[in-house]
């Protein structure tokens, strides 16, 4: 309750209050200074005049400026000596400034506590609280704003817990008293700070109830310092002018499960690296300064999004991709952890740039028909002190119960997804990316973690759900929920699950029920055919299974053929060091899987390096061999690589019907004895179709008879063997004509040589057929 005794207007004579208050703002334990702080209208013989009143620490004196009227009135010191007020006889007092003498220095501020508007409204903060503010990212951070004509930088925050919560930043030295937030009711803390602007470093100073301070990165903050510092950096996310209006007008129009996917999995820092004195472009073109990595080989840097954009999509459009698939691009404090321990969900990291280089990096990718896919981790994060860890000196992102509340395994917390406000954060979070940066998907890492209670748990470290069972309901209802608004606000996207178990229905709708992604890693084929190429050619006749099973459960979901950076790291090997055999057999194994690979339904996957042969296995601070380039065989390999993603794309059969049982069909899969299956598939155009055939041996086989549905001239699309790839060049001379010879349940059927460790893709040339047959 605050007091006020008569006093002379202009005079020293202040306005009186309560001591504790003034106390409170001085110990900075205020959950609302605004009562105290500021300008306060009071009744003084029938008419309004005004207290303000001003916390300046390490000012001597201070006078308030009314520049309207050009005059300055003296304040002064009767609580504390840093604590000034005075009284001001006008009807009106709206954006005076205050004058201040400071260590010997003058200052002309205008009075935060002057700005007393909330930006957050009753209905934003009624939708945070249900976790529905699907953009609730332009609520809470540090937003640019115009408040009364005043430029400067509103900051909101959700610390429900805390006693109180500053601002800090260059703009007050890093000083918790001098800009005190504000308490809403729902516990989001605010304060408008005049005349700072973009690229401001800030962070909030939290204290708890026991009056223990932390301080934190803005958990909304749009941008971060480079590790190993941690401050956040104002930014404006609106200022960069996109030039991918057609692709994003197509994408909202297209089905993507009937159109080509093959996508280039990439880890932007250990792609390629530049010289360390080598200039670093940045998104004025200007020269930065450049970051030695002690991590990385002397003399290297990281290349920015800039300079990705001019070396990465060429390279990526050439081998014929679709999409890129970028390793986490949020913030993250530790390289090692390849980007998968999150710090900052809302900023991209500026290891190789600012978020309007990224943002370029994207737009260059539309413009050269790239889509991008973005890896995102709401399955856990770490535990670094400026995290979301014990984010208000509570339990407040993650479960207080370590049993539910942490993965041990990879020393991480997991997310309380029965929170509302935690939900709201990650599911704004994934909209965010698709609004902000036009990213056109996201691969939704360890999805199997979030879906059982004892993942990577022993018996007793677990809690069982409501049910008595180890299904996470909260986690599967957030993934329900987070691909049901991204696909209302924007169709024709991507929502890619990384699910490792039988979890039912994981890219069904969910109006029927399903976790609502659109595409799921097929983890069981990567396996199967991981084991199947690594043993000696001989024992395969024994594991046709190994080929042929995924086909018995492909059509149970909408699946992506993966070959991904798992598979390549921890002692497993690269992709060509796994194959058995001399060097010619290891090149031969890989583009046969491969090209079966890209012939078998379902969306495709591959990790940098796997197409021109790497040999070691990825280092996440080194970059690809590219020296390996040199060599033919690697310079062969990534040729295959990039005529099998041509004829994956020109061809519908491969692709328009990945998810309907219509679009594939056995021709033989029973020749375990030759370790060979062909297999027809169908387009929705009845009339398209290609015949694959694979031998999966070194043993070629002549006057081998495969069945087709229709006579005429086969062309042969493609064949593994062929010389440019670095084959043995056995094949059938361009084609074949079918014979009127039933095999294998069909009418007809070509005489084949097949090759060595060898695919053929044939087509029905239907026009050469018509001038064959008059």
């Amino acid at each position: 309750m605050q007091r006020f005794n008569e006093f002379i207007p202009g005079s020293s004579m202040s306005v009186t209050i309560a001591p504790e208050q003034v106390d409170r703002i001085i110990g900075n334990q205020h959950h609302d200074p605004f009562e105290v702080l500021g300008s306060h209208p009071i009744e003084q013989n029938g008419k309004t005049v005004w207290v303000v009143r001003a916390y300046l620490p390490n000012a001597s004196a201070a006078w308030v400026i009314l520049p309207e009227e050009r005059t300055e009135h003296p304040m002064y010191s009767v609580h504390h000596p840093q604590f000034f007020e005075c009284t001001i006889d006008t009807p009106e007092l709206l954006n005076y400034q205050l004058r201040l003498q400071e260590n010997g220095h003058e200052l002309i501020i205008y009075d935060p506590y002057a700005f007393r508007s909330p930006r957050l409204t009753d209905f934003d903060l009624h939708l945070f609280k249900e976790g529905n503010h699907h953009r609730i990212y332009e609520k809470l951070g540090a937003h640019l704003a115009i408040v009364d004509g005043v430029r400067g930088v509103y900051f909101a925050v959700w610390a429900p817990n805390a006693r109180n919560v500053s601002v800090l930043g260059n703009f007050n030295k890093w000083d918790g008293r001098k800009h005190q937030m504000r308490r809403g009711p729902t516990g989001v803390w605010e304060l408008f700070i005049p005349e700072i602007g973009v690229g401001e470093h800030y962070k909030y100073e939290i204290k708890n109830q026991h009056g223990h301070i932390y301080e934190k990165s803005d958990p909304f903050g749009f941008q971060q310092e480079a590790r190993p510092k941690t401050a956040s950096i104002v930014s404006d996310l609106d200022a960069y002018k996109w030039s991918d209006q057609k692709w994003m007008e197509q994408r909202r129009h297209a089905d993507p499960l009937t159109q080509p996917i093959s996508v280039y999995e990439v880890h932007l820092g250990s792609w390629l690296h530049a010289a360390s004195d080598e200039p670093a472009i940045t998104d004025s073109g200007a020269v930065e300064p450049v970051v030695i990595v002690s991590e990385l080989k002397p003399g290297a840097r990281f290349i920015t999004y800039r300079e990705l954009a001019a070396r990465l999509i060429p390279y990526v459009k050439e081998l014929g991709y679709t999409h890129l698939e970028l390793l986490p691009i949020a913030e993250h404090p530790f390289d090692g952890s390849w980007g998968y321990q999150v710090t900052g969900y809302y900023a991209c990291t500026s290891r190789y740039g600012s978020p309007e280089d990224f943002m370029y990096f994207i737009d260059q990718c539309h413009q050269n028909g790239i889509g991008v896919i973005v890896d995102w981790v709401p399955g856990h994060f770490p535990k670094d002190g400026h995290g979301l860890a014990y984010f208000d000196g509570s339990h407040l992102y993650e479960h207080a119960d370590p049993r539910k509340g942490e993965h041990k395994e990879w020393g991480t917390l997991v997310f309380n997804y029965s929170r509302h406000e935690v939900r709201n954060f990650l599911v704004a979070n994934a909209l965010f990316w698709f609004d902000k940066y036009h990213i056109d998907g996201i691969r939704v890492d360890a999805v199997a973690s979030m879906l059982y209670l004892d993942y990577g748990r022993k018996e007793g470290e677990w809690l069982p759900n409501q049910h008595g069972s180890r299904e996470n309901v909260e986690a599967a209802d957030f993934l329900r929920q987070v691909n049901h608004v991204i696909f209302s606000y924007f169709p024709g996207v991507l929502s890619i699950a990384e699910e490792s178990t039988s979890w039912p229905m994981v890219s069904w709708p969910t109006y029927v029920g399903g976790l609502g992604f659109n595409l799921k890693w097929n983890m069981g084929w990567m396996h199967d055919m991981l084991d199947y190429f690594s043993m000696d050619p001989w024992f395969r006749q024994f594991h046709q299974n190994n080929v042929t099973f995924s086909i018995w459960y492909h059509h149970s979901e909408n699946f992506m053929l993966a070959l991904s950076h798992d598979e390549v790291v921890h002692g497993k090997s690269h992709l060509i060091g796994k194959m058995p055999g001399d060097n010619w057999q290891k090149f031969a194994n890989v583009r046969c899987l491969l090209a079966y690979m890209f012939t078998h339904p379902g969306k495709k996957t591959l990790f940098m390096g796997m197409e021109f042969g790497q040999w070691s296995e990825w280092n996440v601070w080194g970059d690809l061999d590219w020296h390996l380039l040199q060599h033919a065989p690697h310079q062969q390999l990534k040729q295959f690589v990039s005529d099998v993603n041509r004829l994956y794309r020109s061809e519908p059969a491969l692709y328009s019907q990945d998810f309907a049982q219509s679009g594939f069909e056995w021709v033989d899969c029973s020749d375990n004895r030759h370790s060979v299956v062909s297999f027809i598939r169908q387009a929705t155009d009845s009339n398209e179709f290609v015949i694959t055939v694979c031998n999966f041996t070194p043993q070629p086989h002549s006057h081998y008879r495969v069945g087709v549905p229709e006579p005429g001239f086969y062309t042969e699309l493609l064949n593994s063997d062929a010389r440019e790839y670095g084959g043995s060049n056995m094949g059938n001379l361009g084609g074949k004509w079918a014979d009127e010879w039933s095999c294998q349940n069909r009418p007809y059927s070509i005489d084949l040589c097949l090759p060595p460790l060898g695919v053929l893709v044939l087509k029905l040339d239907r026009l050469k057929t018509a001038d064959a047959m008059g």
